[in-house]
């Protein structure tokens, strides 16, 4: 099974979620490959070492949310695991959108700039990644639903975690052919890896980044977890984000309507409250 979301959609809470089940099996100290995007050319075998120690009979899942908006990802994953399962959770596009700006300037892949500046760059180029391409949800939900039947693919709303997580992690556990994970008691909060500050240096955010990069591909996941106070370092500090401008909120509200629309047709939801706040 593949949580292919794009980021910033309660990704991470599913994935510490996932690993208290004893009946799931995810790559060992690592959340996201991103083998089926950019790290394809690792090879399989380099992919396979992370589910090296999975245990017979346990539902072997990898969360990525690299993988939603990446076609070549898709194409992959359907060509050497043609008989997986999909799950795509999905947040209102204009949240999940300023939320991923706020992640971008975090991690030091975009400066200190506005939100206006990071919509402009990002309108300059069409790929994986971009924040606006990765909040249409229809097109790319299609293309998963084209390529392994609407009956592989499931579609998890962060609207329903807000309001009953556990019935939300219900209907992914029958989805998945799972036990239940009962939350009771569960130290996972569904609010994981909130970016409430800005970095303090953009140039350090960077650094930190790309060496926390490095450290994965080579699979120094001791390391990795050794420095996590470092990351955080790197990361933040810096001025708090403010909420969302209205004027924005408004303009990037009317840009997803069509999309909101088209999605609504897709999956037999009404998404109004993603279409005026």
């Amino acid at each position: 099974m593949f949580a292919v979301g794009p980021p910033r959609t309660a990704t991470t809470w599913l994935d510490r979620v996932l690993r208290r089940s004893n009946s799931v099996s995810l790559a060992e100290r690592i959340k996201e490959t991103n083998f089926f995007a950019g790290d394809f050319w690792r090879g399989l075998t380099w992919y396979q070492f992370h589910f090296r120690s999975c245990s017979p009979g346990r539902l072997i899942a990898e969360v990525c949310p690299q993988y939603f908006d990446h076609p070549l990802a898709r194409e992959r994953i359907a060509f050497h695991v043609p008989s997986c399962r999909i799950v795509c959770t999905l947040r209102d596009p204009v949240q999940r959108l300023y939320s991923h700006y706020r992640h971008l300037r975090c991690t030091g892949w975009l400066g200190p700039v506005g939100l206006e500046e990071a919509l402009r760059l990002h309108r300059q180029w069409i790929g994986p990644g971009n924040i606006l391409g990765a909040s249409m949800y229809a097109a790319h939900l299609k293309g998963w639903l084209d390529k392994f039947g609407k009956e592989n693919v499931l579609v998890l709303l962060n609207d329903d975690l807000d309001r009953n997580s556990q019935k939300y992690l219900d209907q992914l556990c029958a989805f998945a052919g799972i036990p239940a994970i009962d939350l009771n008691g569960s130290p996972v909060g569904t609010r994981v890896n909130a970016r409430p500050r800005a970095p303090r240096s953009p140039r350090l955010a960077r650094l930190g980044r790309q060496f926390r990069r490095f450290l994965l591909t080579r699979r120094l996941y001791w390391l990795n977890e050794s420095l996590e106070s470092f990351w955080e370092f790197c990361s933040g500090g810096g001025e708090e984000f403010r909420p969302l401008d209205s004027s924005n909120e408004s303009r990037l509200r009317a840009f997803f309507r069509p999309d909101i629309e088209a999605l609504e047709q897709l999956i037999g939801r009404d998404l109004s409250a993603w279409k005026q706040r």
